[in-house]
């Protein structure tokens, strides 16, 4: 994954050197030190949604220079956590830009924010939602575990009584969104620390994979802090599903994991069944 760095090609709006200290420093309590215990969980996600505004590098086409408004908007959220968020916002600013709330619950009104939130309540709306958010420049950040899977780029999760999240490495890289590779560090484990590549079958030419799933990094696999390289045999089918995967090497302690995950994976359809090699690496970043 790509992450924070000089580009002249692209124009973006770094945050500023205060804002990178105080949210690192706010996402590095919430990890390492553990969150408050009286702040609810709706508040720590407020805290992260407002952070993630903060640290994170915007494409110029998505944040111009100015004072327009860096709109955050929340699908599905009921008015106690769009107050939570408010009240959390208030009096911030993002270089130049006012932090402002929205509820929004149309394609129209998530074509005008930078930043959407996707509550688990709108779980049935949320791919038809991400599927049609094709421009560059906003962050999609869900609650869900589905929704990284679904094409989302930062996930909320619960992990032993805390609230952490998780990343979609491709999803973001599209988005022309960026994070310092400090930031990105912090996320879990089960998602940001673990990275898929596919390579050429030797039976026929290799399919284009449409849709990656990340492997799930198994926690005893972090307790080890263990690292490796599974490589597996996918059997693809004309329409593009796998249809098998066949085990050709790797740690056990990875294997399954690298199964599960290449068995959601998705390729180019192709007038016929074919063998793709698939090498699938894990390691704490």
């Amino acid at each position: 994954m790509r992450v924070s760095g000089k580009n002249e090609s692209m124009s973006r709006q770094p945050p500023t050197r205060a804002a990178l200290g105080i949210g690192l420093a706010l996402l590095a309590q919430f990890l390492a030190l553990g969150q408050p215990q009286n702040a609810s969980e709706d508040q720590v996600k407020a805290a992260y949604l407002v952070n993630f505004a903060k640290l994170a590098e915007w494409p110029r086409s998505a944040l111009p220079d100015g004072s327009s408004p860096l709109l955050i908007g929340v699908s599905g959220g009921d008015n106690d956590f769009l107050d939570i968020l408010r009240a959390v916002v208030t009096g911030k600013m993002i270089g130049t830009h006012a932090l402002v709330i929205r509820s929004i619950s149309s394609e129209k009104d998530m074509n005008s924010c930078q930043m959407i939130f996707f509550r688990t309540s709108e779980k049935r709306q949320t791919q038809a939602a991400i599927e049609g958010l094709a421009q560059a420049g906003v962050l999609l950040v869900g609650e869900d575990e589905s929704f990284l899977r679904l094409g989302g780029m930062i996930n909320l999760v619960r992990d032993h009584g805390s609230v952490r999240f998780e990343v979609n490495p491709d999803a973001l890289d599209r988005s022309q969104i960026h994070f310092s590779s400090k930031i990105l560090t912090l996320a879990k484990a089960s998602y940001g620390s673990s990275g898929a590549t596919t390579s050429n079958s030797p039976i026929g030419a290799a399919r284009v994979v449409e849709r990656g799933v990340a492997p799930e990094y198994p926690e005893i696999a972090q307790r080890m802090n263990l690292k490796g390289t599974v490589q597996v045999q996918a059997v693809v089918k004309p329409d593009g599903t796998v249809r098998e995967v066949k085990i050709l090497g790797g740690h056990p302690v990875l294997v399954d994991a690298a199964v599960r995950a290449v068995m959601q994976w998705k390729y180019q359809p192709a007038a016929k069944e074919t063998v793709e090699i698939v090498k699938v690496s894990f390691g704490p970043q």
